[in-house]
């Protein structure tokens, strides 16, 4: 009689997990690393690894970089992604939407509180003198993502050609983005598979945290993959389906429903294209997104997408939630018959639908299959030639926002296939030139982090606004 009330009680409630970690306790800790989630990708991985590895030892470090690299190769945040990858791990789906989904709701509900902000006031004179200060600070933010990656990434002339070819293809010849990602993993694998030093040499990843690594085997998951994790045919068609759907289906609808001129269904369809091929991080694509916020739709005025990325940078979260701030003034801006904040509100929601929800799918789908790519040096080739494309395609974000941050008017030239933006002189912003060295020189030489550099912009940008009489 008690072995048969022993087994329906267990039948009755999940069993718990081997390594002895709580549900309710990893919430609490998805919560914690979402709300310290500040200062972009590598700020974020950061914090995880403090919290995950070192704090809570819950992994080791080999299957942290493991399972980071993975992400690195996969379109969309790799630190959402990664987020997803070890809550998946820890607790199964369950634990993977937890801790995808923690990861961006403070973001995104900041994002959106700036947004409404924005839209409301955006022309008061002390919002443009703050906005003002922001963009000259988001501007040396990015010239130092691309001194930051480029270390670790150009490790030889290989490496500095790949970068410097993805630059010349993407400012002068404005190659597609997806199509020098795609190019620069192929020749990377193909090098590697080879056996060519320079691919085997150029990059990877440094270790996320300092001192002695935990190892595998002393963290609380251990060495042995968790027995949910390993690849099932049935499950994996189950939640691909699920999540294909809850991602397609919106997207579908707004097309069949509102035609493919409206702007949500514009919205739906550009962003679910840029989850599909936002490889190398937020840095990498927003150069592609902001060109066609600005040049193709009109979304967006170019000193906005800087005020957008200000936005993003000084919230938790994941850099490419700046996405949210263009959907919502697109939409803010072409709302049809809605209240215009209305509709701004729904265009950020569905921009930020579209661009996570691939994510859980990405991870559900290939993390099973991980481990056959732990020591393949093919893929780790393919993976440091994109990271040294990267730094080209960074290159160009940083060049594209400066000419517009530092100069009023710009003069569209076209000669030998190119196409260049190129500067008046005599309409150099030496305001926001001055306030660019400032920022620079806080941020590579004082070595002062990113929030104080932006709120020391924001307020030197609110104090030239009261001086020149624009407040």
């Amino acid at each position: 009689m008690d072995s048969q009330k022993s087994r329906d009680m267990t039948m009755a409630q999940p069993a718990p997990p081997p390594h002895g970690v709580p549900f309710g306790e990893a919430v609490r800790v998805w919560t914690r690393v979402a709300a310290l989630s500040f200062g972009g990708p590598a700020g974020q991985i950061a914090v995880m690894h403090r919290i995950i590895v070192e704090e809570k030892r819950w992994i080791g470090e080999a299957r942290f970089l493991h399972a980071l690299n993975y992400c690195m190769l996969l379109p969309g945040p790799e630190a959402q992604q990664l987020a997803i990858y070890i809550g998946w791990l820890m607790h199964r789906t369950r634990g993977g939407l937890v801790a995808g989904a923690l990861f961006v709701l403070p973001g995104a509900v900041a994002i959106m509180v700036l947004s409404w902000i924005y839209a409301i006031f955006g022309h008061v004179g002390a919002v443009q003198a703050l906005f003002f200060g922001l963009k000259a600070a988001v501007l040396a933010i990015v010239l130092e993502a691309v001194m930051r990656v480029g270390r670790r990434a150009l490790r030889n002339d290989m490496m500095v050609g790949f970068a410097a070819a993805a630059f010349v293809a993407m400012f002068f010849f404005h190659i597609a983005f997806p199509l020098i990602i795609l190019g620069a993993a192929l020749v990377g694998f193909l090098g590697g598979r080879a056996g060519l030093a320079p691919f085997l040499a150029g990059g990877g990843h440094n270790k996320a945290g300092s001192g002695h690594p935990v190892s595998d085997a002393d963290s609380l998951l251990g060495e042995e993959i968790p027995a949910h994790a390993r690849p099932d045919i049935r499950w994996a068609l189950t939640v691909g389906a699920t999540l294909a759907l809850l991602w397609l289906a919106p997207v579908l609808s707004l097309l069949v429903l509102l035609g493919p001129a409206n702007v949500f269904a514009t919205i739906a369809v550009f962003f679910s294209k840029m989850a599909v091929v936002t490889f190398g991080g937020a840095y990498a694509v927003l150069a592609y997104v902001a060109q066609q916020a600005v040049d193709t739709y009109g979304w967006l005025k170019p000193g906005e997408m800087l005020d957008g990325l200000g936005m993003a940078e000084t919230t938790p979260g994941p850099l490419i939630m700046v996405t949210q701030f263009v959907g919502f003034m697109g939409a803010f801006r072409a709302p049809g018959g809605l209240n215009p904040l209305v509709a701004g509100t729904l265009g950020g929601l569905l921009t930020t639908w579209v661009t996570f929800t691939p994510c859980f799918l990405w991870i559900f789908l290939g993390a099973p299959y991980i481990e056959a790519l732990r020591g393949n040096k093919a893929l780790s080739a393919a993976l440091a030639t994109i990271t040294a494309a990267v730094v080209g395609v960074i290159l160009n974000l940083a060049v594209w926002f400066a000419l517009h941050v530092l100069f009023r008017t710009l003069h569209r030239t076209h000669a030998l296939g190119m196409t260049l933006d190129v500067p008046v002189f005599a309409s150099v912003n030496l305001p926001s030139l001055a306030l660019t060295a400032i920022a620079m020189v806080a941020l590579f030489r004082l070595k002062i982090g990113i929030l104080p550099v932006l709120a020391l912009c924001s307020g030197l940008g609110l104090l030239y606004g009261l001086a020149s009489g624009t407040l």
